[in-house]
């Protein structure tokens, strides 16, 4: 064997160190490209921050564990199915608002990449145009004190706020229209529905015969919309449920159960394909909601503030944070086993992010700031990674690319490029 001079040796042995973390994260990157892209999206989000002591995870990488009554307990059925994110932080933003505005879309302008658009919006211009919903905003008790940066995580660009629905009730006419009533009705319903498409398709077809190559590709685009359309009208699965259960929209008391069915018509608005874009946000920054079904008597947001003394403040809000996280756990099971109208189970092919706009909610700062990842994408699940305060946008860059997107930065690009790799398998 022939050996190399030693100093020749040395420096060979240099460049490999220096370049291997490199050549990990191309590695790593075009593995990410050449996964299947997750073919929805699902953000959920809850306020107020939280104690990390009580929400972290114990170990690191493939090896960690939700200790026993921790706010992330609640996700131990889906542990393998899951990324817990630590260490993300907001570059340059503190407190609620600030917060809340740079949650989704990482600070951007018009100018940027992403044009200001929060996540959902951007993600739902690049894969949901066609569809029947391009993004379905489902909201429990967010707009009691009306449309602001406290109560909006959604943006089509720079101060354009994204309402979310508040009330099931309009969000289940939303999707099914007149198809409420007994068998005989529904029937009439899905008669009157496919007999307008099949007009429209016989026009199509007649016209498609008269035009010229370009405009015939065009034509060919409307029939496949109107074939996804018919498709969504079909199957058990898209048939009206029962209707959302009478309350008020702005009873307290009535917030789980608001919240339960915004979760199903989320589901079931994915599994009809009506749309590939959904949020369901609860409440809103400073939220006041008092989950008095818990046997807490102090809001959320109040209970947020306690501070180490209060032991009986930090036991509420740790409680009331498990109920978060299982509502979480209930929405990542209907998305377990729903199937998924391209085969398969909707979670498989559905990147779902739970975020929050404050990091520490004493300290009302926008440090390690709690984000769990759960789905498909060719994401590296049953992980608990800590990133060491790396810029939040990498994480949004990082759903982008889950999803078969390909932009580079998101929102203000010098808070960040590029994915982060560890979340990929």
């Amino acid at each position: 064997m022939k050996h190399l001079p030693r100093r020749r040796f040395l420096s060979g042995l240099g460049a490999a160190l220096v370049a291997a973390p490199v050549l990990g994260l191309l590695a790593r990157d075009l593995r990410a490209e050449n996964a299947t892209p997750a073919r929805r999206l699902v953000v959920f989000f809850s306020p107020n921050g939280t104690i990390h002591k009580h929400w972290r995870p114990s170990g690191s990488g493939t090896n960690f564990s939700f200790p026993a009554g921790s706010i992330l307990e609640p996700l131990t059925p889906h542990k393998s199915r899951l990324i817990v994110c630590d260490g993300l932080d907001f570059h340059g933003v503190d407190n609620h608002e600030a917060g809340m505005a740079a949650m989704l879309t990482g600070g951007g302008t018009l100018g940027t990449e992403t044009a200001g658009k929060s996540l959902d919006q951007y993600v739902a211009s690049r894969i949901g145009k066609d569809d029947r919903f391009p993004s379905l905003e489902l909201g429990v008790q967010t707009s009691a004190w009306g449309g602001g940066i406290q109560t909006r995580i959604s943006y089509a660009g720079p101060g354009q706020y994204v309402p979310p629905d508040d009330s099931p009730k309009s969000v289940f006419t939303r999707m099914f229209g007149d198809a409420v009533g007994g068998p005989a009705e529904l029937d009439a319903a899905l008669a009157r529905k496919k007999g307008i498409l099949d007009l429209l398709r016989g026009e199509i077809g007649a016209l498609r015969g008269q035009v010229g190559s370009h405009e015939r590709e065009k034509l060919d685009e409307h029939l496949e919309s109107l074939k996804k359309l018919e498709s969504g009208l079909q199957g058990p699965l898209c048939a009206p449920p029962a209707a959302p259960p009478q309350v008020g929209t702005y009873d307290n008391d009535a917030f789980p159960t608001i919240g339960k069915s915004q979760m199903d018509l989320l589901v079931l608005a994915l599994a009809c394909d009506m749309t590939r874009v959904a949020s369901v946000q609860w409440n809103h920054t400073v939220g006041p909601v008092v989950m008095s079904w818990l046997g807490v008597a102090e809001g959320h947001h109040g209970l947020s503030h306690s501070d180490d003394g209060n032991a009986k403040g930090v036991a509420e809000f740790v409680a009331t944070e498990r109920w978060y996280a299982e509502q979480f756990a209930y929405l990542l099971g209907r998305l377990a086993e729903t199937p998924d109208p391209q085969g398969g189970m909707l979670l498989d092919s559905t990147v779902v992010l739970w975020c929050k706009e404050l990091g520490d909610s004493r300290l009302h700062d926008c440090k390690s700031v709690p984000f769990v990842l759960a789905g498909g994408g060719g994401l590296a699940t049953g992980q608990y990674l800590k990133f060491g305060g790396a810029p939040h946008n990498r994480l949004l860059v990082s759903v982008c690319h889950a999803l078969g997107l390909d932009n580079q930065t998101f929102g203000d690009p010098q808070k960040g490029k590029g994915v982060l790799p560890e979340l990929f398998a």
